[in-house]
C-alpha cells in the first residue's frame, strides 16, 4: 500500500485546531466532540493511521461510509490502524467521514487523539466539495451527544455512551447541507459547571482552540492558543447552553482551593447574574464573529431560565443593533436519538427562516 502524512492529501477538517502547530507535528488533532475529517477517494482500499492516548478514558470515534455509519469503536492507547475500505470497485468516488464521538476529558493530562496518516491501494484522492452554509454550535452535553448511545442514565456520561455524531448539532448541519463545528463540554454551563465549579464556565474558554484539553501533548498541538476566528468564519454561531445552570441552582456550593464557596443561585439575584453573563456571553460571541447571526436555543431538558435568556437576547439586539434570536428546541423525554432527531428537525427549520 501506499502512505502518506495526513496533510498529503486533501481532505476536510471539522472542528477546532490550530493550523500551524498540526502542520509542525505533521497530525491532524480531535480535541472537540465532531471533531472530524472528510476524505474523498477513488481506490479500492482505505487505512486511516490514528494514535490515542489517555490516563482515563478511552476515546470513541465513528466512521462514514457514503453517509451511512460503517465503524464505531474505542481507540486502545498507542498507533490504532482503521481499515476503512478494503476490496471495493476502484473508480467511484467514496466519501469518508471520520467523528470524534466522546467529548474531551479536562483532568486527563496525557489525552490526545491524532489522524497520522493514511495508507490506500488504488484511485486518488479528491478535493472535498465546498458547503454553503457554515454552522457553529456551542453547548454543554446535549450538544456532545451525552447519554445517545446509552440507557439515558448514570452510564450516559461514560465514554461509550457519548455520541457527537448522533448529537443534533451533526443532524442539523447535515440536513441544512452545511460544514459545521461544535465546541461543547459536558456538565458545563454559563457561569458554573454543574456542580457549581466556576472553573467550567465555558464562555470563558471560548476563545481558545479547546481550552479544556489540558496537558503538554494537546498544548503542543495549540488546544490552548487563541482561536483564529477569521480563518473559519460561520454564518450562524448556535448556542444551547443554559440546562447546567439550571441543575447548578439545585446543589450545593463548590469549595474553591481557599475554602471560598460559590453557588448558583434561582433567587431573584441569581437569576439577574445569570442573565448578565449570558448577555456577556452574546457580546462576546459578537466580538469573535463579527456580522455572524446569533441563535440561543433552549429547553432540551427544560426551560426554567427561558425568561432570563429571552430578555438577554432582546437586550443584545436592543443595545447593538445586531440581530440574534432566542428559539426554543423542543423538550427531550429522555436522551434518545428520537430526541436529537427532534431538535434537529426543529433547528434546522428555524435556521432557514434566518440563513
Amino acid at each position: 500500500m501506499d502512505s502518506a502524512s495526513i496533510f498529503h492529501i486533501p481532505f476536510h477538517p471539522f472542528g477546532r485546531f490550530q493550523e500551524s502547530a498540526a502542520r509542525r507535528n505533521g497530525v491532524f488533532p480531535l480535541f472537540w466532540s465532531c471533531g472530524g475529517l472528510e476524505i474523498r477517494f477513488t481506490g479500492s482500499r482505505l487505512h486511516l493511521i490514528l494514535e490515542a492516548a489517555f490516563s482515563q478514558s478511552e476515546p470513541w470515534i465513528l466512521v462514514e461510509l457514503n453517509g451511512v455509519p460503517v465503524i464505531r469503536m474505542p481507540l486502545r492507547p498507542g498507533v490504532n490502524d482503521l481499515c476503512v475500505l478494503r476490496g471495493v470497485e476502484e473508480g467511484p468516488v467514496k466519501r469518508v467521514r471520520l467523528f470524534r464521538e466522546s467529548p474531551p476529558v479536562p483532568a486527563d493530562l496525557r489525552q490526545r487523539l491524532l489522524v497520522q496518516e493514511v495508507q490506500w491501494e488504488g484511485g486518488a484522492f479528491l478535493p472535498a466539495e465546498e458547503k454553503p452554509l457554515r454552522l457553529e454550535f456551542v453547548g454543554d452535553g446535549l450538544a456532545s451527544g451525552e447519554g445517545i448511545a446509552g440507557d439515558g442514565g448514570d452510564l450516559g456520561r461514560l465514554p461509550a455512551f457519548f455520541s457527537g455524531y448522533g448529537a443534533w448539532p451533526r443532524l442539523t448541519a447535515d440536513a441544512l447541507g452545511a460544514d459545521f463545528r461544535v465546541v461543547s463540554q459536558s456538565g458545563w454551563g454559563v457561569r458554573s459547571g454543574w456542580d457549581n465549579d466556576p472553573r467550567h464556565a465555558l464562555p470563558a474558554w471560548y476563545e481558545t482552540v479547546c481550552g479544556p484539553s489540558l496537558g503538554d501533548a494537546c498544548r503542543s498541538l495549540g488546544a490552548q492558543s487563541c482561536n483564529d476566528f477569521a480563518a473559519w468564519r460561520p454564518d450562524a454561531v448556535i448556542v444551547n447552553l443554559g440546562s447546567v445552570d439550571a441543575l447548578a441552582m439545585t446543589q450545593p456550593p463548590w469549595l474553591g482551593p481557599d475554602g471560598a464557596p460559590f453557588q448558583q443561585s434561582s433567587a431573584p439575584e441569581g437569576l439577574a447574574r445569570f442573565e448578565e453573563r449570558a448577555s456577556a456571553f452574546l457580546r462576546k460571541l459578537r466580538r469573535c464573529n463579527p456580522g455572524v447571526k446569533l441563535v440561543w436555543a433552549y429547553g432540551m431538558a427544560g426551560d426554567q431560565l427561558r425568561p432570563q435568556l429571552e430578555r438577554a437576547v432582546e437586550r443584545f439586539w436592543r443595545e447593538t443593533g445586531e440581530e440574534a434570536w432566542y428559539f426554543p428546541l423542543p423538550l427531550a423525554p429522555s436522551a434518545g436519538p428520537a430526541c436529537h432527531k427532534a431538535a434537529a428537525e426543529a433547528a434546522a427549520g428555524f435556521l432557514r427562516t434566518v440563513l
